[in-house]
């Protein structure tokens, strides 16, 4: 679904009978998108599945950025990249020192695919989980 969504927005339909999709709907489009992954990753957090936490995370902060892109870039379809660094200079919007560092921190957390790494950012978030 989202496949198609992506490939014909900011138009819907086939041959002469597209239609441009307004700008809010475009960007209401990634934030709704946005806000779903949000409840999924609340609900992840309170089971305890860090690592899925975090990829649903990802996307969240992903769908965010290109609902800003769409928005600085008239309606723009935003690029096919998961690269949050890139989405957000691409968005035109300017990070702080903090935000580049913490969107580089999400992609590298990311990219966690051995078993013993998952188990090791499990027992971190667990024990900060506990904390507070």
């Amino acid at each position: 679904m989202c496949f198609y969504l992506c490939e014909t927005i900011p138009h819907i339909g086939k041959g002469s009978k597209r239609e441009t999709v307004k700008i809010e709907e475009h960007i209401k489009y990634w934030l709704d998108s946005a806000n779903n992954d949000l409840d999924a990753a609340n609900s992840l957090f309170s089971s305890e599945k860090y690592d899925w936490c975090l990829f649903v995370g990802h996307l969240v902060l992903e769908k965010t950025l290109k609902a800003f892109y769409v928005l600085n870039n008239e309606n723009a379809i935003p690029p096919k990249t998961h690269n949050l660094l890139k989405l957000a200079d691409s968005a035109n919007i300017e990070l702080s020192k903090e935000q580049i560092i913490f969107l580089d921190e999400v992609r590298n957390g990311d990219e966690i695919t051995s078993p013993s790494r998952r188990i090791d950012l499990g027992q971190i978030c667990s024990i900060l989980n506990h904390k507070s």
